[in-house]
């Protein structure tokens, strides 16, 4: 990306009372999805908190499209947040709730009603429009929180735990519109402590806990950066013991685990060992079905690093 980031936290830290919220944190947030990841109490709301003007740091520097978002109605108009627990107006109609909250930030009546609309088609409440939110079910109101999130069509959306209460349905339908709002040139923040489900989000994620960050870039790079961490394949064959027996001896295989129809391989250069794997099942050696490497993703990379 060109110019300066969207997001930009320099050595953020942050206690409350004794409790240290954040530690030293230093991150940039572009154009596109990043996965905020860790354990419940990791330190992620609080950066969700920092970032979207709720809060002042304690220590170090946020910037929001180049300002201090503390307070500051100018930063404020350009983000939408979705916080993972909010009350909301349960008086109110869907419909109206979003309606009010867009006549608040400075919308005519008119564009009002517009933009609440869309938000509601693209959060799948439109038949829900007219029902009070106080008769909503708990999916309902997460649907109706982000659709808050997005109806003034802000350049950052920061989404915190977006996926509690929904159901199956209701989880495809929101990662698939979180993919689509990065799609579209959008900043959009997304945390989680469900990994495969941020995994099917983006690739680009910062692993958070106990207040630091851990890890941050493409699951790819992170995983790449762990050299000292053999890679664990799994490969499917009609006989493991010989396909051990030819590989074993190769540089970079640690150790070789025989289980029926399988050989579980640790490895520390997969990229030989994949071009090696290849010519033996071409070479007719042994029939190789399919292989795996079972630790380059999202989960085994978070275990690690917490580790």
């Amino acid at each position: 990306m060109n110019g300066a980031p969207t997001v930009e936290l320099e050595r953020v830290s942050h206690w409350y009372g004794p409790v240290i919220g954040l530690n030293d944190v230093s991150l940039k947030f572009e154009p596109g999805v990043t996965g905020l990841l860790g354990p419940n109490g990791a330190g992620k709301s609080t950066l969700m908190r920092l970032m979207t003007g709720q809060m002042n740091a304690s220590q170090g520097g946020v910037r929001v499209f180049g300002q201090a978002p503390f307070a500051n109605p100018a930063v404020a108009g350009r983000l939408g947040h979705s916080p993972e627990h909010e009350q909301l107006w349960d008086h109110l109609t869907g419909r109206n709730h979003l309606v009010a909250l867009l006549r608040y930030g400075g919308f005519t009546a008119v564009e009002s009603r517009e933009r609440a609309d869309r938000a509601l088609e693209r959060v799948g409440m439109t038949a829900a429009a007219e029902k009070r939110v106080g008769a909503y079910s708990k999916g309902m109101r997460q649907r109706l929180r982000i659709g808050q999130a997005i109806a003034h069509d802000p350049e950052l959306v920061v989404l915190d735990e977006p996926l509690n209460g929904l159901d199956p349905v209701g989880r495809r339908e929101m990662i698939d519109l979180v993919r689509a709002l990065g799609a579209g040139g959008h900043t959009v923040i997304v945390s989680g402590h469900v990994l495969h489900e941020v995994e099917k989000m983006t690739r680009r994620i910062a692993l958070v806990h106990h207040g630091q960050v851990l890890a941050e870039g493409t699951i790819d790079e992170i995983r790449k950066a762990l050299d000292k961490r053999p890679h664990h394949v799994r490969v499917a064959t009609d006989d493991p013991r010989g396909l051990a027996r030819l590989l074993l001896e190769e540089p970079g295989v640690v150790s070789v685990r025989v289980a029926k129809g399988e050989a579980h391989f640790e490895v520390t250069e997969p990229g030989a060992f994949f071009d090696r794997l290849a010519r033996v099942a071409a070479d007719g050696f042994v029939v190789v079905r399919e292989y795996e490497s079972t630790d380059d993703n999202l989960q085994a990379v978070f275990d690690y690093l917490v580790a």
